[in-house]
């Protein structure tokens, strides 16, 4: 699964560098042993140095040499082979579209093509899709789930933070038959990064310290792709009830996701027997994945234990008295959630060690 060779080295872009996801890649790629890092974008930031913008990366390796361009996609063709594209939805398409046309290989951290039908992409994002003509090409960027793909991909959505957080806990239990898909509630809690670097007033500190609140109810825009996910496991259509939440935290995602077992699981009326099976199902998913920590039923999920790494924990409990199962992760929103999981697809789709920069 992990490859042991390295093959060459491979230059890279990172397109809208200046938010947090794209300062979490820079400083990912400028410690990859494997990377040359050789263009960043900013409209903001043009002419800037790397050192400048962000003083803490100033002595990293290649980062002297880094200043920040204006995002012109026949000059990122030149400097790189492989372009990050950590930009807002609607913007990505704009840069993804010319740079495969150039040859480009494409990383999209956006929501711009993780979704597969532009009718369910327009209904969330209240926009037409810009680029419907590649979304048949674009592959969706879980690794634990899609290595195979993400090989063979020019072009991979990388998944959302909050989506991670509850698809790798799920899709096993889904496609052993264990549970009830159509039963899952999922609330969400996010650092403020989560919401990006913009000055909006409900993300300003005095706003966020000492609050929690629900946001984005009934219908946050990751349902989209939690639910194509979950539908395509499931083998049916499969709506669930999501709600994020965010509290005052820099970064990190805890997730608790409560679900019914199938029949399947509760054939024979042993509760100790339910717990084995999805003990084993996560076991067999997961046991030899560097980047998921199985906590089964002992230990419960901290944000403390992941953030600043490329992990997720993953914990569960059998719930004897409501006959429902309770799974539980936590991940940084920032790597795991975005710029880690991207860069753990980039690793895949070049041939790298899988754990290759992200032994954090």
């Amino acid at each position: 699964m992990h490859q042991d060779t390295c093959p060459d080295r491979v230059k890279v872009a990172v397109i809208g560098a200046s938010g947090y996801s794209g300062e979490e890649l820079v400083k990912l790629l400028l410690l990859h042993p494997q990377v040359d890092l050789t263009a960043l974008t900013s409209r903001q930031y043009e002419g800037k140095s790397l050192g400048e913008v962000f003083p803490r990366f100033a002595n990293l390796p290649g980062a002297k040499e880094l200043s920040f361009i204006a995002p012109d996609t026949d000059k990122i063709l030149e400097l790189a082979e492989l372009a990050f594209l950590a930009l807002p939805h609607g913007v990505a398409a704009e840069f993804a579209a010319p740079l495969c046309a150039g040859g480009c290989q494409v990383i999209d951290l956006s929501a711009d093509f993780r979704i597969h039908d532009p009718v369910v992409y327009k209904e969330f994002y209240g926009a037409d899709h810009p680029a419907p003509d590649l979304l048949d090409q674009a592959v969706y960027g879980l690794p634990e789930w899609r290595r195979d793909e993400i090989k063979q991909a020019q072009l991979i959505a990388s998944p959302g933070c909050y989506p991670t957080s509850i698809l790798l806990p799920c899709l096993p239990l889904i496609k052993a038959g264990l549970i009830q898909p159509s039963t899952i509630i999922a609330n969400s809690l996010s650092g403020v990064s989560g919401a990006g670097r913009k000055a909006d007033i409900p993300f300003l500190y005095v706003e966020c310290n000492e609050s929690v609140r629900p946001y984005g109810v009934p219908k946050h825009r990751h349902l989209s792709e939690i639910e194509q996910e979950i539908s395509l496991a499931a083998g049916s259509k499969t709506v669930i009830q999501f709600t994020p939440h965010l509290i005052p935290v820099n970064r990190g995602i805890l997730t608790t996701l409560t679900m019914a077992p199938s029949e399947k699981a509760t054939s024979n009326d042993d509760p100790a027997s339910i717990i084995e099976q999805v003990d084993a199902c996560l076991n067999k998913a997961y046991e030899n994945e560097p980047f998921v920590r199985l906590l089964g039923t002992k230990g419960l999920p901290d944000t403390k234990h992941v953030v600043g790494t490329n992990n997720i924990e993953i914990a569960f409990r059998w719930d004897e008295r409501t006959g429902r199962l309770i799974v539980m992760s936590a991940e940084d929103n920032l790597v795991k959630g975005a710029s880690g999981q991207a860069i753990q697809s980039m690793n895949i789709l070049r041939g790298f060690p899988e754990t290759t920069g992200l032994m954090l």
